[in-house]
């Protein structure tokens, strides 16, 4: 597929013409004629081509003096992933941005670069050239974005967004609504509930919030909605977690995935656990997310776990060849177009469950981390039965006696690997897809109890980086027709061609074990 940063405008008006969903997140289309900006996939009239004007990201459009359309909501589409890029530093630094905007936090770009290892000066020329707009131009769009987006979907208080998107006052926030968007924050939740749509754009149709379900005595569940681009198989990554899924942390039934998070508490106060609900919409091209009102604070958290668990950002067109030659290799295996990498809720909780796994089974690995979670894992708030408890944090594994972990059957080692995984989160080590490939994953191997297969695994599903290979991982070898990690350097040669998309060939492999007979 051609990048949106490469198309004519001929070529990008026949994508909005299609509404084709592929160029979700990739395009954008300014229309003079009404100084909106809208996703190729907006269901409003087509516009005349002579009245559009095409841009690679939602911030080049508004710089433009665009302001984002009510209908189709800009701040719904994918992101990008690693690779689509032109530029990895670039990336990285707009994940960081992200993650920060997300934690309610003001990232100063010296910070930024600092993390990178690069100079102020060489981070705003780089993510310039990527992105077309400036680090803090970046900044101040996806913190408006974000805002925008609790304003529309919930019923926080301006000054409760204003504090969870990093703004310094509300004034701030409501100043910059009405200079970039021309809208103000009465004017999105108007529009939402029903009430007269502003005369600039169409009001969103979804309600903000819906019954918790018959005997709930919690909150209303908030109701926010994220695109990805098609086709998606869906039924591949439910299966995945429910093959894992942890009693009291996760259930999948119904084409629902119900679990519980635990987050940072505000301030740096103690974690606090939250429960979800993920619907797939595929008519839509949308998931659905439904959390309690009560945890709305922590909603851009949930969405950013969601968005990486569910590899919502990935372009399918390019490991599209990797997969259709993993399913010549392997007739009859359950591989359908779309298939997605399963990334990660929460890093740390991925981590322990990649260290439980080494060298046995699925089954066993979910069994001890079944155990960990009913020893140390606190009861969550929740609407829905078995979804009741919450992972166990850094902060509880590394303060517990190692007797008391090694009593749940898992061997001494292992409790090692653990309490010093979990001192390292405390101290600081990233496992999120904003952290830095290469610095975490040395970082990772200094730890005991972690290789290469691990190492390789984290980068997989908590880093979310796509070409990631545990070359010496027994359901790859095996996919692939070999005996034992000593035939890990023929895997690897087997896998050159699939570069830069091993970790879906990974996931693609272990999909194809399946098969039937």
């Amino acid at each position: 597929m051609i990048p949106a940063m490469d198309l004519n405008p001929t070529a990008a008006w026949q994508a909005l013409a299609a509404r084709d969903a592929r160029f979700d997140g990739r395009l954008f289309v300014g229309v003079t004629s009404t100084g909106i900006y809208c996703r190729p996939v907006c269901r409003v009239t087509t516009p005349q081509a002579s009245n559009c004007r095409f841009f690679a990201n939602a911030p080049l459009a508004e710089q433009a003096g665009f302001r984002p359309c009510l209908r189709c909501r800009p701040e719904l589409a994918p992101g990008l992933s690693l690779v689509d890029s032109p530029l990895v530093l670039a990336r990285h630094a707009a994940a960081l941005i992200d993650r920060a905007v997300q934690a309610g936090q003001a990232p100063g770009m010296s910070a930024v670069a600092a993390r990178l290892g690069v100079t102020d000066r060489h981070l705003r020329r780089v993510f310039t050239q990527a992105h077309g707009v400036s680090p803090v131009d970046y900044l101040s769009h996806r913190r408006l974005l974000q805002a925008k987006q609790l304003l529309t979907d919930t019923d926080l208080p301006v000054a409760e967004v204003a504090l969870a998107c990093g703004f310094e006052s509300p004034r701030r926030l409501q100043a910059l609504l009405a200079e970039r968007c021309r809208l103000t924050p009465s004017q999105l939740r108007q529009g939402r509930r029903g009430g007269a749509a502003p005369k600039a754009g169409a009001a969103t149709q979804s309600p903000a919030a819906v019954p918790a379900g018959a005997g709930s005595t919690l909150d209303p569940l908030l109701e926010v909605r994220l695109g990805y681009r098609p086709p998606y198989d869906i039924d591949s990554m439910l299966a995945f977690w429910a093959q894992r899924a942890l009693p009291g942390v996760e259930t999948v039934a119904d084409g629902l995935l119900r679990r519980t998070l635990r987050l940072p508490g505000p301030a740096g106060g103690p974690a606090e656990s939250v429960a979800l609900e993920i619907a797939f919409l595929p008519d839509r091209n949308e998931v659905r997310v439904r959390l309690a009102a009560s945890g709305a604070r922590h909603w851009a958290q949930v969405i950013e776990a969601v968005r990486q668990a569910l590899d919502l950002d990935a372009d399918p067109q390019g490991p599209a060849t990797v997969l259709e030659a993993i399913a010549a290799r392997h007739p009859g295996a359950p591989l359908a177009p779309g298939l997605r990498v399963p990334g990660s809720f929460d890093g740390f909780e991925t981590a322990v469950r990649v260290i439980l796994g080494q060298q046995v089974t699925v089954a066993a690995a979910r069994t001890l981390a079944a155990r960990l979670v009913q020893r140390f894992g606190p009861a969550a708030p929740s609407p829905w039965p078995g979804v009741d408890r919450a992972f166990p944090d850094a902060a509880t594994l590394a303060a517990a006696p190692a007797e008391a972990i090694g009593e749940l059957g898992i061997v001494r080692q292992r409790v090692g690997a653990l309490q010093a995984l979990a001192r390292a989160v405390l101290a600081g080590l990233p496992l999120h897809r904003a952290a830095p490939l290469e610095a975490t994953r040395e970082a990772l191997l200094t730890l005991p109890g972690i290789g290469d297969w691990s190492a390789e695994l984290l980068a997989l599903r908590c880093l979310g980086w796509p070409d990631a290979f545990p070359a010496s991982d027994i359901g790859v070898l095996k996919a692939l027709g070999l005996n034992g990690a000593a035939q890990a350097p023929e895997a690897r040669a087997a896998a050159e061609p699939w570069r830069p998309w091993r970790s879906y060939a990974v996931i693609a492999l272990w999909r194809a074990l399946e098969a039937p007979g």
